[in-house]
């Protein structure tokens, strides 16, 4: 059994919340396995809330999760679901005045997470305008010096740090969103640029980044890297970054499956549930066969 498929297999065995629902059918679409993105769009669909948000597990809290697995039910036919999704998000989810959204329910609270979450979904949907929207309302809480702090809240209980995985969701969202509609290209490929050029200044000399990008009392965290890897080969096969950039994501790649194990696990990823310590997650497992299959001539 090759490499990718104990990956896929691990992946698909792993317990999923809505946005991991989602990024597993991501990467089942980019690696051809449209039988799967058909059942994992299924799956979600059934578990639509009421509200329109798909894939919600035990009345689960996010606003904004079930995004992800938007860009599947339209895949696999399911327009209505997916309408309701877009509805949910252009006119339901909670958010602030300048129409940002906000990550849970009952919050104000405006998460690095939610580009990847809705902003590709946007654009597969046809609203590209209001990808931007997300993008730019995001970058104006979150972002400072090119690189994204965690969480923003009005009350001030956010999360400063610059999390590598917030900033891959930032990237990795751009660049998902650009493949759906190139005409983002002009609006956001200059941004993912530049914060992906600032996350690979924070690279250690194990080709990895520290939980935190720059503390490095954090611990060596691997998914960051296949995030920042898949937004670089995406980027650099669209034509938005330059061919370089597929040499240092096939390296970041490479420095990310020395930690995959005999069964196919992504190791000291951000381990679920809390992600706040190093273990496994199906968001590392997704993510090493995106930038796998971005890897791909």
């Amino acid at each position: 059994m090759s490499s990718q498929q104990r990956v896929l297999d691990a992946l698909l065995a792993m317990q999923r919340q809505s946005w991991e629902q989602g990024v597993a059918a991501h990467a089942c679409r980019d690696l051809g396995r449209d039988d799967l993105v058909r059942l994992l769009a299924a799956a979600a669909v059934t578990r639509q809330a009421a509200d329109g948000r798909l894939g919600c597990v035990e009345n689960e809290a996010n606003a904004v999760n079930g995004a992800a697995c938007g860009e599947a039910a339209l895949l696999a036919g399911h327009a209505e679901a997916a309408r309701r999704q877009l509805d949910w998000l252009a006119s339901e989810a909670p958010r602030d005045r300048d129409g940002t959204l906000y990550h849970v329910l009952g919050s104000g609270g405006v998460w690095a997470d939610t580009v990847y979450m809705v902003v590709p979904f946007l654009a597969a949907a046809g609203r590209p305008d209001l990808a931007v929207v997300q993008v730019e309302g995001h970058r104006r809480r979150l972002c400072h010096d090119n690189l994204y702090a965690a969480i923003w809240s009005a009350d001030g209980s956010g999360r400063d740090d610059r999390w590598g995985g917030g900033n891959g969701w930032v990237v990795a969202g751009i660049a998902r969103a650009i493949r759906w509609a190139p005409e983002l290209r002009d609006a956001l490929a200059g941004h993912a640029r530049d914060v992906l050029d600032a996350c690979l200044e924070q690279r250690r000399p194990d080709g990895l980044f520290h939980d935190v990008l720059d503390d490095p009392g954090t611990f060596v965290e691997t998914n960051a890297a296949q995030m920042f890897a898949y937004a670089a080969l995406t980027g650099s096969k669209d034509g938005w970054l330059p061919s370089s950039y597929a040499d240092v994501g096939r390296d970041l790649l490479t420095a990310a499956s020395r930690k995959v194990d005999g069964l196919g696990l992504v190791r000291d990823a951000c381990g679920a549930p809390t992600f706040d310590h190093p273990g496994t997650s199906a968001e590392a497992q997704a993510f090493h066969l995106l930038a796998v299959a971005a890897a791909r001539p």
